[in-house]
């Protein structure tokens, strides 16, 4: 009988699609796709055919629908790539026999930059944008026409202009950020780091004035940055007019990255007892980054944190995904 007999396609499709929501090319490919998933008939079809090939006829009895939607159904999943479709011979003539030729599918929304020689992808976070903070004064938050609300007030941190902030600092607390989780599963990840431009946190500003700056990913204490002073004796080479001499006016690009096997400050050893599978990236569709003075720190000098518009490196903090 025809449903007995061991069919076989070959699948030349794509098997991973990738796709991103800025690229105009790939937006017609995504409606496809959008329009091909919207139907429960379609889905289950697609669930039926991802390891076995059946013909129009088995899916119109399997599913008991008549022979013209399967077809109907068949056709919008081939439009979208995500079946294909071969003529084999059959008991009665010929028989067009499909296939599922989709393992998976990945829609970035955010505008990631992937650096195809080094395969590291990038997402640059606006400092504003964080997901929750707790702070102690004296602290602010400054845009590039000065300070944002008053200063000293915890209040101004829940204020929507808050981001625009291009500065942030405070003397305890934290701030914790939830970038987009757009790791690949697919691919394996043998670095993620976070780069940002920090220092201390003195009135005014004093370049003799330690603080220690601990950065932990996903819960997980990563490493700690013994930040020397609250730089403030020339200009920040990105500040606005606005922002007036005898402050803080910039600090020092520092980059935390965990590996497989340590963490690390700059490249040199943080904690070599942790790597990536502690930070179980997979298991929430956000990384979280949280930028702290600890309670128990033994050097509580605050801190300084710079947007792209401030300080000397024009930046946010910068998520970096790199691949082997």
């Amino acid at each position: 009988m025809a449903g007995k007999e061991k069919r076989t396609i070959q699948i030349i499709g794509e098997r991973n699609i990738h796709l991103h929501l800025s690229n105009p090319s790939h937006r017609q490919r995504i409606a496809k796709i959008g329009k091909a998933l919207s139907s429960p008939v379609r889905l289950e079809i697609l669930d039926m055919l991802k390891t076995t090939p059946r013909s129009l006829q088995e899916i119109a009895s399997i599913l008991n629908i008549p022979l013209s939607s399967a077809a109907l159904h068949i056709k919008t999943l081939e439009a979208a790539k995500l079946v294909i479709t071969e003529s084999q011979p059959g008991l009665h003539g010929s028989m067009r026999v499909c296939m599922c030729s989709l393992q998976s599918f990945h829609l970035e929304t955010f505008d990631a930059d992937i650096d195809s020689a080094s395969k590291t992808i990038s997402l640059d976070m606006p400092i504003g944008n964080y997901w929750n903070c707790t702070i102690s004064p004296t602290c602010g938050l400054a845009d590039e026409n000065g300070p944002i609300d008053a200063y000293d007030t915890i209040q101004s941190f829940y204020t929507p202009a808050r981001t625009r902030a291009q500065l942030i600092w405070f003397s305890k607390g934290c701030l914790e950020y939830r970038f987009p989780n757009i790791h690949n599963p697919l691919l394996p990840l043998c670095e993620i780091s976070f780069s940002m431009e920090i220092c201390s946190e003195a009135p005014g500003f004093l370049e003799n004035w330690p603080s220690d700056i601990t950065v932990s990913i996903n819960q997980t204490e990563v490493g700690t940055f013994h930040s020397p002073g609250d730089f403030g004796a020339r200009r920040g080479k990105l500040n606005p007019p606005a922002w007036p001499n005898g402050n803080t006016q910039y600090g020092l690009l520092k980059t935390f990255s965990v590996r497989e096997k340590g963490s690390f400050l700059d490249g040199m050893p943080a904690n070599p007892s942790i790597g990536l599978k502690d930070l179980n990236i997979e298991a929430q569709p956000y990384i979280s980054l949280t930028i702290q003075i600890k309670e128990d720190a033994e050097y509580a000098g605050g801190l300084n944190l710079f947007g792209e518009k401030y300080g000397d490196y024009p930046q946010g903090i910068v998520m970096n995904l790199t691949y082997l």
